[in-house]
């Protein structure tokens, strides 16, 4: 498999492209959605394990993760070595989700998986599907009589999911909360995720790198997914520095509930505030890992709405935030 795959790693991007979106048809094959690969990494930018990745076999395009990273291999003497990321050049042996179930043809080596850009056009990292964890149809969706429209109904209100994202000091949890209490005031039914809160228990084992960054917003996005199932509205006040992830969010939870708020400051401004002593602690050297210093915040280019913290109070950009849930019908 190794050989295999380092043989594959050496053709240009468009070969690998041509060769995985091509439709092959197999004597035998099974289906599943879920596999233990070995994965050669190719782009500059690391692989983090739950990210969604463009994935493209057999002529099938899916949103693939890599779910664990068992351990890197090293090519020489194939050692195995502990690691959490996997870096341009790399080898690694780690489980891989899809969001569909992929053709597999038993331990052949035809078994061939690549990732890819959003736009199909450069190869990321070229997987070797080693053999299947489990069936995707052994695990099926139990259909409930209560819905989530019924829930809706119940509590006359549209659930969704209000996203807050920006630097920390930007003003997140200042607005989130004085939106929650305009919005139980009037009667509705909301829960507010907060980013130092959930770190207290459903997070409490993810630091701040990039990979515990990655899975921080995932388990957030699942939680606000099961709240709107309830018929709730959910505000998050999270930083969410990466556009992928908030991405992901949004394809979980589904366009039409999501609403991206870029709670809108300047670096310089909040860094002058710093209500926490946060930007001290990092710019001493004291705490790693922390955006706007030394890891990146990347700000949403197509936010539903944008709150300019500097120009406006706390309690105006609440409001704009409540007219935008009146004005397209979450709310009466």
């Amino acid at each position: 498999q190794l050989d295999r795959l380092q043989a594959l790693s050496r053709l240009e991007s468009i070969d690998l492209i041509e060769q995985a979106s091509s439709p092959t048809a197999l004597a035998w094959q099974d289906e599943s959605d879920q596999f233990a690969i070995y994965l050669y990494w190719r782009d500059s930018a690391p692989m983090l394990p739950e990210r969604s990745y463009r994935a493209v076999s057999r002529g099938i395009e899916c949103t693939a993760k890599i779910t664990d990273l068992t351990y890197r291999i090293e090519p020489g003497d194939k050692t195995r070595i502990a690691g959490k990321i996997l870096e341009q050049g790399q080898i690694a042996y780690c489980k891989l989700s899809a969001d569909r179930a992929i053709a597999f043809a038993g331990s052949s080596g035809d078994n061939v998986l690549i990732f890819t850009d959003d736009q199909g056009a450069a190869v990321l990292g070229i997987a070797l599907l080693h053999f299947a964890l489990r069936r995707a149809t052994n695990i099926v969706w139990h259909p409930t009589r209560v819905t989530k429209e019924a829930r809706s109904s119940l509590n006359r209100q549209r659930p969704c999911v209000v996203w807050l994202t920006g630097l920390s000091g930007s003003g997140k949890s200042t607005i989130a909360d004085l939106l929650e209490q305009e919005l139980h005031a009037a009667g509705c039914l909301t829960y507010l995720l907060d980013g130092d809160n959930v770190r207290h228990g459903l997070c409490r084992d993810l630091g701040f790198t990039d990979v515990d960054r990655v899975e921080n917003i995932r388990r957030v996005a699942e939680v606000a997914k099961l709240m709107i199932d309830a018929g709730l509205i959910v505000i998050t006040s999270f930083i969410s520095p990466f556009e992928s992830e908030r991405r992901m969010a949004r394809h979980l939870i589904g366009e039409a509930d999501f609403i991206e708020v870029y709670v809108d400051a300047p670096l310089a401004v909040c860094e002058a505030r710093d209500p926490k002593g946060l930007y001290k602690k990092a710019r001493a050297g004291h705490l790693k890992n922390f955006t706007g210093i030394d890891s990146d915040y990347e700000a949403p280019q197509n936010a539903e709405l944008t709150l300019p913290t500097v120009e406006c109070a706390p309690e105006v950009l609440a409001n704009e935030v409540v007219d935008y849930l009146q004005n397209h019908l979450f709310i009466n």
